[in-house]
Order: C-alpha cells, then structure tokens, then sequence
C-alpha cells in the first residue's frame, strides 16, 4: 500500500492490520516516533494524520493508506518551530522519550484552532504523559508559543 509521510509517497508491504508505529520505525527507519504503551494512552507513539494527532501503536496502517502522514522528523526544517525555541529556552526535556510525542500533540492542537485559552491548551495536552513529570515546563512553552503565534485567547 502507498502512503504519503513527511511529503514523500512511500509503498509499503506489510499486513493492512500492522500498527503505522511500526511501519514508521521498522519499514521506514523513522525513529523519532517512540513506543510507549501499545494501547494509545502514552502519546509517546503520536504523529500526524491529514493534520490531526493520531496515536500510530494503535492505528492500522491502512488507516494511512493514500493519506498525508507526519512524523517528529518533518517539524525541524532548516529552522526550529516557535514551539521547540519555548521547548528549550524552559527545559521541557529530561529524558526526552516523550517530547517527539508532546510536541506532534501540541503543533495539532495549536494548528487545529484559530485561537485557544490557556485552559483549552492544557485540556488538548492530557493523555501525553511525561514520566518525569515536566508538565509545568510544557505548559508554559505552549502557552508562550501560542501568544507568539496569536493562537492565544484572553480569558477574561
């Protein structure tokens, strides 16, 4: 089956029922997707589908098929994305494990709404969990990244 990831058509030759995680990391050599769970709850396993975060552990590669795919390895071209500039001047990354997870999560949040409060960036960012427990360092990058970009809505 083709599939479209990170602008490039690709053909695969994997069972339909193959989690796309796997076809990323295994046919593709795309590591920058990480496993976490296996049942979708992590994030870590996060990527773009026709722009919208999907959890590729848990979604059949011919869920992809013919479509737009977008991995951690597309966001960085030639230039960081406002969100990883607030990513590393607050130190959001420890391990690092879920950050390609967090950042896919957060870029679709911010590029599925026009403008968002503070209160709908944290609500968009739950179920992408952080074992190291960075969760204030990742709020305040989205929340910073979001005004720079005026995606960021008052709330009062």
């Amino acid at each position: 089956m083709k599939i479209n990831v990170n602008g490039q058509e690709v053909e695969v030759f994997v069972p339909e029922d193959t989690p796309l995680l796997w076809v990323l990391r295994e046919e593709l050599n795309l590591n920058g997707t990480k496993f976490g769970c296996g049942k979708g709850l992590c994030g870590a396993c996060t990527v773009h589908l026709e722009g919208k975060a999907v959890r590729s552990c848990s979604l059949p590669v011919v869920s992809a098929q013919n479509k737009k795919v977008h991995t951690i390895e597309s966001v960085f071209q030639n230039k960081l994305h406002p969100l990883q500039k607030h990513w590393i001047q607050n130190s959001v990354p420890q391990c690092g494990y879920c950050q390609s997870g967090q950042i896919m999560q957060a870029l679709s949040l911010l590029n599925e709404s026009k403008t968002l409060t503070k209160s709908d960036l944290i609500a968009g960012m739950n179920g992408n969990i952080c074992r190291c427990g960075s969760y204030d360092a990742l709020k305040k990058s989205l929340i910073e990244t979001a005004k720079e970009i005026g995606r960021l809505k008052d709330e009062h």
